[in-house]
């Protein structure tokens, strides 16, 4: 089917929903080969055409690609509306046309004052996105080698912020060497990225990627009411909460929205939807949310200390920058454990993982890999990566696969093929010289060794909090939890007359949702639900400071 002719993402808006959009619309005239907006403007304008039809091209291959025409009563626009990120595609008038003007700051009064323009204009927004990635979209071009850690770094970034992109295989795509030859480079000097063709940057960090591809917003220097340290599940549920509840929401993360749930391929167990979905996608869709209400994303933004000042908190980022706030709620989450056996740490990046996205996933099709654990995480990182692996074998050190995971994920593992679960089992070695070739396994049962030939090693055991940049006057467990609301009392004064909330952290006003905080369940739900929580407290401590 043509773009143009998917109904949900080129709806016609009818006359009274027109009417609706006046007070915010400029009415304009463009003449045939006049830009409306161009790939990689920010701020953008948002039109309805009255008359007359618009081009949709993209051009990131390098020429132009005709992606769709809008036609009367059809609308420009997709979720960089809501992002504030630059435009992916350029709006060319095809003949003399007529089109409503709207600014992207009302856009986005329209989205939350007008609920039944809103549906339209999101689900439109939603799935443009998708067809446009689906159809073939270039986006930037990194060019690198499957056996560097660059290369994924880089990747997981660009996939974790949703930014469009194209993966250039150094060791087996056939464009590599007319790339290297029209940037000038050699192999050794890669991982590239080209953001046009005119624009390339080498092995940038995170940081200088964000800034590359237009995604990262400078602070503003005013005072935030709520500011979430770490955009999982529950930060972002803070965040949607938070803003659509009226205060000025912040949320930092180091990399990227999602979390550890934003590693998992597949979720079936999460309220609501039956057919299951990424971790991915949760996430992008309640990033989505928060901004329609106004909270601003910022990443990378690597928060390295934490002070008060003032009757304020002051969150001192990596970069040198400072964010004062009322109120602070750290969800950082955690991080997989990483397994100490020889070859481990040498060949993270290239072929050990603890993530099992499309991103990785991409690298092995057909061929045999290992996953290490026995929770949900890796049940589903077993699942997902049986679609594409030729066999997967599950380590586990238990005997009782059901003892920490789903009821519907263990079915699902007997009922897979190509999955073989191992128990007592752990990896003594991993060996392999630019990349994974195998590894060595301890049979706990038996007492033997054995040597298995795999591409990569997909590790989720354990889970290390985020906490060693918080200060010592926030109470941590032995192991890095924070403790919150009575827990967080027991060692220590609690300087104000009322007892501290439940999820509030031994200093006032500061607060910790999901996998970081002592107790927590660690679930997805569970997460969401503190984090919605938490805004309750936020408003109440602020009532009464």
């Amino acid at each position: 089917m043509p773009l143009s002719q998917n109904p949900i993402a080129f709806p016609k808006l009818d006359d009274d929903q027109i009417a609706s959009l006046d007070k915010f619309a400029t009415l304009k005239t463009f003449q045939p080969g006049e830009t409306l907006f161009a790939a990689g403007e920010r701020d953008f304008k948002f039109f309805v055409i009255k008359s007359g039809e618009v081009e949709i091209i993209e051009r990131s291959s390098g020429h132009d690609r005709l992606v769709t025409v809008h036609e009367a009563r059809g609308f420009t626009g997709d979720v960089d509306m809501l992002t504030g990120r630059p435009a992916l595609v350029s709006g060319i008038a095809r003949t003399p046309c007529e089109a409503y003007e709207i600014s992207a700051a009302d856009l986005r009064r329209i989205l939350n004052e007008m609920p039944r323009v809103s549906d339209v204009l999101l689900r439109a927004f939603l799935m443009r996105r998708k067809l446009l990635e689906e159809s073939g979209l270039t986006g930037l071009r990194v060019v690198g080698s499957r056996y560097c850690r660059d290369t994924h770094r880089i990747r997981e970034f660009l996939a974790k912020n949703k930014v469009p992109f194209t993966w250039i295989d150094l060791e087996s795509d056939p464009q590599v060497e007319t790339l290297l030859t029209q940037f000038k480079i050699t192999a050794d000097e890669t991982p590239i990225v080209a953001c046009s063709n005119d624009k390339m940057v080498r092995n940038p960090s995170n940081a200088q990627l964000a800034d590359c591809v237009g995604i990262r917003k400078p602070l503003e220097g005013a005072v935030y009411d709520l500011t979430i340290v770490g955009a999982g599940p529950a930060g972002l549920a803070a965040a949607v909460y938070g803003a659509s509840e009226g205060l000025k929401t912040l949320i930092l993360d180091k990399i990227g929205p999602g979390g550890q749930a934003g590693t998992s391929s597949r979720i079936e167990n999460y309220m609501g939807f039956p057919m299951g979905l990424s971790g991915s996608d949760l996430a992008n869709r309640a990033v989505l949310q928060a901004q329609k209400f106004g909270a601003t994303l910022s990443t990378p933004a690597d928060v390295v200390r934490l002070d008060s000042d003032n009757g304020y908190h002051v969150l001192r980022l990596e970069s040198g920058e400072e964010v004062s706030t009322k109120c602070v709620l750290v969800s950082t989450g955690a991080s997989y454990r990483k397994l100490t056996v020889e070859g481990c740490e040498r060949l993270e990046g290239s072929s050990v993982h603890y993530a099992a996205t499309a991103v990785e996933a991409q690298l092995y099709h057909g061929a045999p890999v290992v996953v290490v654990g026995a929770g949900n995480s890796a049940g589903q990182a077993a699942v997902y990566l049986s679609e594409r692996a030729g066999k997967v074998l599950l380590l586990i050190r238990g005997d009782d696969l059901g003892k920490h995971m789903s009821h519907y994920l263990t079915r699902r593992i007997e009922q897979t093929a190509n999955i073989e679960v191992r128990r007592q089992t752990e990896i003594s070695k991993m060996y392999g010289d630019k990349s994974l070739e195998g590894v060595e396994l301890a049979c706990h049962h038996t007492g033997r060794s054995e040597s298995v030939d795999c591409l990569a090693v997909f590790i989720f055991i354990g889970a290390v909090p985020h906490t060693t940049w918080l200060p010592k006057a926030i109470q941590v467990d032995r192991n890095g939890f924070v403790k919150t609301g009575l827990q967080a009392t027991e060692s220590t004064e609690w300087p104000l007359h009322r007892q501290p909330f439940l999820l509030e952290t031994s200093r006032p006003g500061i607060f910790a949702a999901g996998d970081v905080r002592l107790g927590s369940t660690k679930r997805v739900a569970s997460a969401v639900g503190e984090g919605s929580m938490a805004v309750q407290f936020v408003h109440e401590f602020l009532a009464s400071s």
